[in-house]
């Protein structure tokens, strides 16, 4: 089979399953794939938010990632070509009275809830997954941080559990049968986050991670890409290279 008829197979079903349909950067994204031709199903855990999604254009799924066996049965019935995950469980705002719970939970949702979409997307026959990760967890060591570089270490001390949770969600993502490609986003920031501005270096902002997942459903070869703002912190040269991303797209 030739590279062109590999593509014409791939994206001949234009359905793509959007989790986290009704977070930050979800929003955002939805938009741009309806934009583009995409029949789009995008999850939310509240029945509140299914009206919003409506309107982006989007069906609205009420379901818990946790419930394995609702994700499935949703999923087979979309039967999506393509899956993103966008799932995250973090307060508004990061608000710091409530970072210890939800860091438990956010490792929860990448490791187990990571496990149940992959599932439900190789029994539904999607071709290809694009995953939100992170990338301001890298160890110290010169910058800016490549792809290839090492994160903390899983026993460290404050961010320990969230390494655990982002190295399982990548190694399952790359390691399932189907092309896994993983966005490592810099500290989001823009509407929907409680952020006007960039909060840490390597930030970026949700437009531009938005359009990063935009622009990885066709252009994308399997793997991780760094997106964050170029400010010598996280070397983006090759989401730029392969993608066409730019960290200014509004």
């Amino acid at each position: 089979m030739t590279q062109k008829t590999e593509t014409e197979s791939l994206f001949a079903n234009k359905r793509i399953f959007l989790a986290g349909a009704s977070g930050a950067i979800g929003r955002q994204l939805a938009p741009l794939l309806i934009a583009d031709g995409w029949q789009v199903v995008g999850t939310t855990r509240s029945a509140d938010k299914a009206p919003l999604l409506r309107k982006m254009g989007v069906e609205p799924v009420v379901v818990d990632v946790f419930d394995a066996v609702a994700l499935r049965s949703v999923m087979s019935e979309f039967q999506p070509a393509i899956v993103i995950h966008q799932l995250t469980d973090l307060p508004h705002a990061l608000e710091a009275s409530k970072m210890t719970e939800a860091l438990v939970r956010n490792a929860r949702l990448r490791d187990e809830g990571t496990r149940n979409l992959i599932e439900a997307a190789l029994l539904a026959g999607a071709k290809r997954l694009i995953a939100q990760s992170i990338s301001f967890i890298y160890a110290d060591g010169p910058l800016p941080h490549r792809e290839e570089d090492p994160f903390l270490a899983e026993t460290h001390p404050l961010y320990g559990e969230t390494v655990s949770g982002v190295a399982s969600l990548e190694r399952q993502v790359l390691n399932a049968p189907l092309d896994g490609i993983v966005l490592r986003y810099g500290l989001i920031y823009g509407p929907g986050t409680g952020f006007d501005a960039p909060i840490a270096p390597g930030s970026v902002h949700v437009g531009a991670a938005a359009k990063a997942a935009q622009l990885a459903i066709t252009r994308a070869a399997p793997g991780i890409y760094n997106v964050a703002e170029d400010d010598g912190t996280v070397l983006t040269e090759k989401a730029v290279r392969i993608l066409g991303w730019d960290h200014g797209w509004r």
